[in-house]
């Protein structure tokens, strides 16, 4: 063979090897991007542009930093500089995940490898680039699964448990009541005994049919059972609201107030569904003002049309406008306790008894005005839904 068939064929050879890197460079569902020492971009492949929506042309020759955001362009030329004059690597042959810009100025996280290459030209530097955005929202759904997962797990739990104590202190409680009630009797008859006596015994009697009612109502709040539609007296109903929702409060005063509309209409609903609603939203409103000089929280009703409409108004900060959006989506409450549940399955049984749960508009730091409307005479398809729990 001739020295210019050699070099025939070593040029042959290498044109074959260039046009195979070429293929690979723009077929490769990574982004490539090449740079020399002082960080001029080389070479910028198809998937590349995809990535941050630049030409190859309209970066070739200028600094990598226009893809960095400012952080990373700040401190990219030191740290080049650094691995030239020491050989220290840092991030040379080691994956690592970091920020990228794109052309719109979109901060994004991308996996970084980079090698680096002595050539006739000088020292170049090869960057293999991964979109980690479709990962990281993959993660992201996959742990609110999971976050969901734990809160309706804890939820049933919490039904369970809360069942079971009602139950256990149901039994000790009907004992001291009779108890009380026999010495009552006995008492009575012993004309001779101090009448204070007997006074302080009826009202322990009394307190201790209160505790027992108030037990039965936890077990109606937590108990599953099919939702079953009643006649509801109003005033009766807010009353309860009231005492169930100032339970565990340990305040000397109240924050609550009532007001009533006199002859309101019997409400035709599951009872065990709309006391539920109605005390989420009051020990919401109570959570709301626990700041304020001045606690206030209103529980209004009145008659309008074909339905009632319960306001649950407070002096709190008001909902800020981001969360109203989101404010009856299930797990995208802002409270730091709490599942976020209440309010999207009180809205659902709302409207599963033909009414609606919204918030009304107000000015920032007037306060939340939740409007609760349920029709008094409900469809006959009237479906009360599925029994939760929707206090948090």
């Amino acid at each position: 063979m001739t020295r210019d068939s050699v070099l025939d064929h070593d040029e042959e050879t290498a044109a074959v090897s260039e046009a195979r890197l070429a293929s690979v460079f723009d077929t490769a569902a990574d982004g490539i991007v090449v740079i020399n020492d002082r960080g001029q971009i080389l070479a910028f492949n198809k998937a590349c542009e995809q990535l941050f929506g630049y030409e190859a042309s309209d970066l070739l020759g200028r600094d990598v930093s226009r893809i960095m955001p400012e952080q990373y362009a700040k401190e990219h030329h030191h740290y080049v500089q650094n691995y030239l004059d020491t050989g220290e690597k840092k991030i040379i042959g080691i994956g690592r995940e970091v920020q990228a810009r794109h052309k719109d100025g979109t901060v994004f996280p991308i996996e970084l490898s980079v090698g680096d290459a002595s050539t006739p030209c000088g020292r170049q530097f090869i960057g293999i680039l991964r979109d980690l955005r479709p990962r990281k929202q993959i993660e992201d759904r996959l742990a609110k699964t999971q976050a969901q997962l734990l809160h309706m797990t804890r939820i049933s739990a919490l039904d369970e448990m809360g069942a079971a104590i009602a139950h256990e202190l149901n039994q000790p409680l009907t004992a001291t009541l009779l108890y009380l009630q026999t010495v009552s009797r006995k008492v009575k008859a012993e004309e001779s005994l101090d009448p204070l006596i007997l006074e302080v015994i009826d009202k322990a009697v009394r307190e201790a049919e209160r505790a027992g009612e108030i037990i039965q109502r936890m077990r109606q709040l937590v108990e599953k059972k099919a939702p079953e539609r009643q006649k509801i007296n109003v005033p009766d109903l807010v009353k309860t609201c009231l005492e169930m929702a100032e339970l565990g409060n340990g305040e000397a005063k109240s924050c609550f107030s009532a007001k009533v509309e006199p002859d309101l209409p019997p409400l035709q609903a599951d009872p065990v569904q709309i006391r539920q609603i109605l005390i989420n939203l009051l020990r919401n409103a109570r959570e709301a003002v626990a700041g304020q000089p001045v606690k206030k929280v209103t529980l209004s009703v009145q008659h309008a049309d074909d339905r009632l409409e319960f306001r649950i108004q407070d002096n709190g900060p008001g909902v800020p406008k981001e969360l109203v959006a989101g404010l009856f989506r299930a797990f995208t409450g802002a409270k730091h306790k709490g599942v976020g549940l209440g309010l999207a399955i009180s809205r659902s049984i709302a409207q599963n008894h033909g009414g609606d749960l919204r918030l009304e508009a107000s000015q920032d730091g007037n306060g939340a005005s939740f409007l609760l409307t349920l029709p008094v005479n409900p469809p006959e398809d009237f479906n009360a839904g599925p029994h939760e729990t929707v206090a948090e």
